[in-house]
């Protein structure tokens, strides 16, 4: 009997630091990686959402932009950090779902990251030139088709969701149109504006003042609904492709060994930011939507979203490095 009573009088005490460390947590500033360079929609969601988190905790939240390798750099930061809750990060798609299937990265998403949750979704537009005879999803198709491998589509680098939601309609369309890939978002519109390329999907808030100015013609956004930003562009499904949902996300993650209960209290300080309505408003101006959700569901969503973009890339025969 003294022996049981010894044993759980043991444990228990082992259990204290983490049990004090959920209660406690955050007692110091964290720091939120950004594996992008600042001014992009993802170091705009990190740093209202960090913003917010600070206003709760009274804690400061710490930006630290790691741009590279379309996330992975930043992402791995994270993958090797100490696993305490004070290093996370809020990363794309890309890092979490995509490259793993494009090259060979430093780290394993499903192995040494741990899901927080789903931060913000931000659909992707496909827009083209001013001086393409297109108007409509239709006239587009048509166009492609009838002047097979002559039209180019950019992307703002391989492997990215715009350049795979460009590889998912070629593929659902059934069209010869050539990837045009270059580094960022801002040389792949400027040579759209030049007329160098004729098409490309990018994230709304990238795009959307270049249609608001008149100087691209959008055609549809990959999204499930239509956005308030820019509500009378209809949706792929609107247009007939249903199967072109194309939405870039970002999430929270932070590295696999940080206890549950970390994990739990970084979750409800992100669901809570997120509820509120400023900070649902501020992501509104810029086309994205406000998440926040448990961390199984965002651990199904990065495993669903793997397994399609995986596919993608198979099936579109778009070139790997593994």
């Amino acid at each position: 009997m003294h022996r049981l009573v010894w044993l759980a009088t043991a444990l228990s005490l082992l259990l204290l630091p983490s049990l004090a460390g959920a209660e406690d947590f955050p007692s110091r500033p964290i720091r939120l990686i950004v594996p992008f360079p600042a001014g992009g929609p993802n170091d705009i969601i990190a740093r209202v959402v960090g913003q917010r988190i600070t206003e709760i905790t009274k804690q400061p939240v710490v930006i630290d932009n790691r741009g590279g390798q379309a996330g992975v750099l930043g992402t791995d930061v994270v993958a090797k950090a100490a696993p305490d809750g004070y290093t996370i990060a809020i990363t794309s798609a890309s890092a979490l779902a995509i490259s793993a299937s494009m090259e060979k990265i430093a780290y394993d998403p499903k192995k040494d990251l741990a899901p927080v949750t789903l931060v913000a979704t931000v659909p992707e537009m496909l827009v083209v030139a001013s001086d393409v005879p297109a108007k409509n999803m239709a006239e587009l198709v048509a166009l492609a088709k009838a002047q097979p491998g002559k039209l180019n589509f950019a992307s703002a680098g391989i492997g990215g969701l715009p350049h795979l939601a460009g590889e998912l309609f070629k593929l659902t369309a059934k069209i010869d149109i050539v990837h045009v890939p270059y580094r960022g978002a801002a040389p792949a519109i400027t040579d759209l504006l030049g007329h160098q390329v004729q098409m490309v999907f990018l994230d709304l808030p990238v795009i959307l003042p270049q249609i608001r100015a008149g100087t691209l013609r959008p055609i549809a956004l990959g999204a499930r609904e239509r956005a308030a930003t820019a509500p009378d562009v209809p949706t792929t499904a609107e247009v007939g492709m249903p199967d072109v949902l194309a939405e870039n996300w970002y999430g929270m993650v932070a590295p696999a060994a940080t206890p549950p209960n970390i994990i739990a209290e970084l979750n409800r300080l992100t669901r809570e930011a997120l509820a509120d309505p400023k900070v649902k408003e501020k992501f509104a101006e810029q086309g994205l939507t406000a998440v926040g959700n448990a961390t199984e569901e965002f651990r199904s969503f990065i495993d669903s979203e793997t397994m399609k973009w995986a596919k993608v890339i198979k099936d579109a025969g778009v070139p790997t490095t593994k």
